[in-house]
């Protein structure tokens, strides 16, 4: 077996790419990356450059010309500084079912990570995102992920396990395809609090773009001000700044739907928002990699029939935690949800830890349906 390091180049980083096709040329739940877009992000050539958090690597493994697996390897500085750690990230692993495999594979990454003074590796994480890719999933094998969400074969769980990996996190994902029913659910208790606490649900105005954007910040500032970083909502990324974020919107300003964003404030002052965006895995999975020549067509096509959307984030103050700003904000999401006529709402990655959150979701009406799990692993 061999294994290499890989030139930051279009041509090895394509080759990575493309072996995930491989893996799941048969498995129908599979929902293929972009990939000129992934490419991209994995050269530090689109807006984000979040690739570009820290010093980072990549490694196939092969045997007589067969290509066996891959993974991304990583260094989040600026969050090690944060947090005084000596941690190092993995990702985008994808191996055939086999142990040496595995071992060569991660061997080369801690290997890469020892000469850094890495001292702990954890993963599967996207460089510096806690939205996107983040975890191996281990339960909720039987669908297809929405928007964003990883995926991969039932039998990493075992290889992880089976090689000295250690849980860190669970994340949930909730699912409900009665939407109607979480209105009813919501309404009185949002209606109640709004009135009782003095504040108000703002959809969000894409004409003020810069305004609402500091608004968003001011409040993630004040949730990280208050909180262990682990417990804030950005367990393995940094806390987005104004012009971080300003990028993350440019980017996904194409797939945003202004009536699924919301933003509370108490007079003038911002107190959480939300966050949720339609699904648009099935086409994604339809176009298979391929926006350009035919797969734009198709998205268009079906971008007027996405039947789904998924909640990515849900922040409050601590001013105002316990005063039911989650659930009204929700509220708000559902009768949108329901006006557009989607036919079901995931909302995740929720921590098993969060459990203010996951109570909101349980009590109204949403199953716990999928997990993802972040796993550690100290480098001797």
């Amino acid at each position: 077996m061999k294994v290499w390091e890989l030139k930051k180049n279009k041509e090895e980083i394509t080759k990575f790419i493309s072996f995930s096709w491989k893996i799941y040329q048969d498995d129908p739940n599979w929902v293929p990356p972009l990939k000129n877009d992934l490419l991209n992000f994995l050269l530090g050539k689109d807006v984000t450059k979040k690739i570009e958090c820290g010093p980072h690597t990549f490694f196939m493994a092969s045997e007589n010309g067969n290509l066996l697996g891959r993974i991304l390897v990583g260094i989040n500085e600026k969050k090690n500084k944060r947090r005084n750690v000596k941690v190092g990230y993995f990702g985008l692993m994808e191996l055939v079912n086999s142990d040496n495999v595995f071992q060569a594979l991660m061997d080369n990454a801690l290997a890469w990570l020892r000469k850094q003074s890495i001292d702990t590796i954890i993963g599967p994480l996207y460089p510096d995102d806690d939205v996107e890719g983040r975890g191996l999933l281990i339960k909720g094998f039987d669908t297809s992920p929405v928007l964003m969400n990883p995926y991969n074969p039932i039998y990493y769980k075992e290889l992880f396990d089976g090689n000295g990996f250690q849980k860190h996190t669970d994340f949930y994902a909730y699912y409900c395809d009665k939407i109607g029913s979480v209105v009813e659910r919501t309404n009185k208790a949002a209606l109640f609090a709004m009135k009782k606490f003095n504040y108000r649900i703002d959809k969000i105005d894409f004409n003020n773009a810069e305004s609402e954007i500091r608004s968003i910040i001011e409040i993630i500032n004040a949730i990280v001000s208050d909180s262990r970083e682990e417990d804030n909502g950005f367990e393995y990324a940094n806390p987005p700044t104004y012009e971080e974020l300003s990028l993350d919107v440019k980017k996904l300003m194409a797939f945003l739907d202004k009536d699924l964003i919301y933003i509370a404030r108490s007079g003038d002052t911002p107190i959480g928002f939300v966050l949720a965006m339609p699904d648009y895995s099935p086409i994604l999975k339809k176009i298979r990699g391929k926006l350009f020549p035919f797969g734009f067509v198709i998205f268009l096509w079906y971008k007027r029939r996405m039947k789904g959307i998924r909640g990515f984030a849900q922040h409050v103050i601590p001013g105002f935690r316990y005063k039911a700003v989650n659930a009204a904000m929700f509220h708000k999401v559902i009768e949108e949800a329901i006006r557009k006529k989607y036919e079901y709402v995931e909302c995740s990655q929720i921590s098993e830890n969060n459990n203010r959150s996951r109570s909101i979701f349980e009590h109204a009406g949403f199953t716990p349906y999928k997990v993802y799990r972040v796993y550690q692993k100290r480098i001797e």
